[in-house]
């Protein structure tokens, strides 16, 4: 008897440990972190390469940023991967009017959600059956 190996799927699940919905700070809210802030306002690039960093991307990403298309497509994926409410154009609104607010408030979202927990990831593999 000849001993089959059954395939099986692996699914990736990631929960938060922040609320989701809404953002940790408000757009200029630079009291809740005055460090964010000051990195924000002596050295912007720095702090915009260390927010990319932190999620993930290349650091020299936001050094590529023409016409906002970087922020607004690093924006709306931190909005969901964190299952933060909002849309492409609230974004691009956003980072037209106040674009280093826009900035400091993803660095301190970033540092909030990875300093209470972040996001936990479990790995759950399931059997598929064929008929």
């Amino acid at each position: 008897m000849a001993v089959q190996q059954q395939p099986t799927q692996v699914v990736t699940v990631m929960t938060s440990g922040q609320s989701p919905g809404t953002w940790s700070t408000g757009l200029c809210d630079c009291c809740s972190d005055v460090g964010s802030c000051c990195c924000g306002y002596w050295c912007f690039p720095c702090m915009q390469c260390q927010t990319a960093g932190d999620f993930g991307w290349c650091c020299c990403m936001p050094l590529l940023d023409v016409c906002c298309v970087v922020s607004c497509i690093l924006r709306s994926s931190i909005r969901e991967r964190h299952n933060i409410a909002g849309s492409c154009c609230d974004d691009c609104c956003k980072l037209l009017w106040c674009y280093p607010c826009v900035w400091c408030q993803m660095n301190r979202e970033l540092k909030i959600r990875r300093n209470h927990g972040g996001t936990h990831t479990s790995v759950v593999t399931t059997q598929v059956i064929s008929a």
